[in-house]
């Protein structure tokens, strides 16, 4: 029996899945103590082809078009670790990832997740960003504080970073297949509510941006805006009856997911109707619900941004927005004023290379 099952989830990867493979191929950890499962979601380029030059070592099962969901659902049975690490087939892993993973799992016998830092990278593979835990952390859903910390935290759990205990799987159940996208949310939480998650420190992955990508990569296309906010609109139905279901308290699950609600309502200013006053309304939530004892500097500062939000439009204001965050101007308005974080800073990013 293998110790970890790497599970690799591919849909028209060609350009990329053959580095991804060859970072598992790599691990320091014994490949006799692994197997390796790609479930192609029903590629029309070349990406099952190359899958194929892998074998035997790596077993590739095909499968109709159905999205992630459906693709996890698929290949799930088919793993036989008790240890599950997952990968996209865009992303790839360093050298390391398996052995401090399976470490952390042995000297945490009851931790059902564990997750780390990792960089973002350019199409090309170029690194731009590390995202980083300030030290080696644990997050749960125990209470109000640990929720808080979880709900930003979690993004170090998403899924070329997150390996889990298979019991997490079998106490989820079948991932609802409308997740044709972001079916890592679903499992990420259940491992949350079922014990938590241990983060490390080391950068073990790098998540690729590229244009296919669903989420992460902003779009003009109307129709796949359509389907992200149709996606986030599921998981906000979904994912209040999944927690209380695994146990958590009903006062802290509205907690757990405030940011989700609010990059729903940003969406909405963004690509639906809501426009400008949307956009206002969103942008103050996040001040309301993530700050408290504010300097008269920093509220000035604040006025300021809720003025630009309500006259740009949404699409320029979230451009600056974007544009402030690269070039790390936060520093420049700590000049002017300051407000405490309600939930202290869990993750750090730091940029990697100079943003145009």
């Amino acid at each position: 029996m293998p110790v970890v099952s790497v599970l690799v989830n591919t849909y028209n990867h060609e350009r990329f899945i053959a580095q991804a493979l060859e970072s598992v191929c790599a691990q320091t950890f014994p490949a006799s103590e692994m197997e390796i499962v790609v479930v192609d979601d029903g590629s029309t380029d070349r990406t099952p082809e190359i899958v194929q030059k892998f074998a035997p070592g790596v077993r590739l099962l095909r499968k109709k078009n159905g999205g992630q969901a459906s693709a996890f659902n698929a290949a799930v049975p088919e793993l036989h670790a008790d240890l599950i690490a997952f990968l996209d087939g865009d992303d790839w892993w360093a050298p390391e990832k398996l052995s401090a993973v399976v470490e952390t799992f042995e000297k945490n016998p009851e931790i059902p997740a564990v997750g780390h830092a990792f960089f973002d990278t350019s199409a090309d593979g170029t690194p731009t960003e590390l995202v980083t835990p300030e030290k080696r952390a644990r997050i749960t859903l125990n209470n109000l504080e640990e929720v808080r910390r979880a709900a930003v935290g979690k993004c170090l759990l998403a899924t070329s970073k997150l390996t889990i205990r298979r019991f997490v799987l079998q106490r989820l159940g079948p991932i609802p297949e409308e997740l044709f996208c972001c079916a890592d949310e679903p499992v990420m939480d259940a491992a949350l509510a079922l014990g938590g998650a241990v983060l490390l420190e080391q950068p073990l992955c790098y998540y690729r941006y590229h244009s296919a990508n669903m989420f992460g990569f902003d779009s003009a296309d109307p129709v796949r805006n359509r389907k992200r906010y149709e996606v986030q609109q599921f998981l906000a139905n979904y994912l209040p009856g999944l927690l209380a279901r695994l146990g958590v308290a009903p006062e802290l699950i509205p907690i757990f997911l405030q940011r989700a609600d609010l990059e729903i309502e940003r969406f909405e200013g963004l690509h639906g109707g809501g426009g400008r006053r949307q956009v206002f309304r969103a942008e103050m939530r996040v001040f309301r619900q993530e700050f408290k004892n504010p300097t008269a500097g920093y509220l000035i500062f604040k006025a300021a941004v809720g003025a630009l939000a309500l006259a740009l439009p949404p699409k320029q204001f979230y451009r600056v927005r974007n544009w402030y965050a690269k070039k790390n101007l936060r520093r420049f308005r700590e000049a002017v004023g300051r407000a405490e974080p309600i939930v202290p800073e869990i993750c750090r990013r730091i940029p990697l290379v100079k943003q145009s």
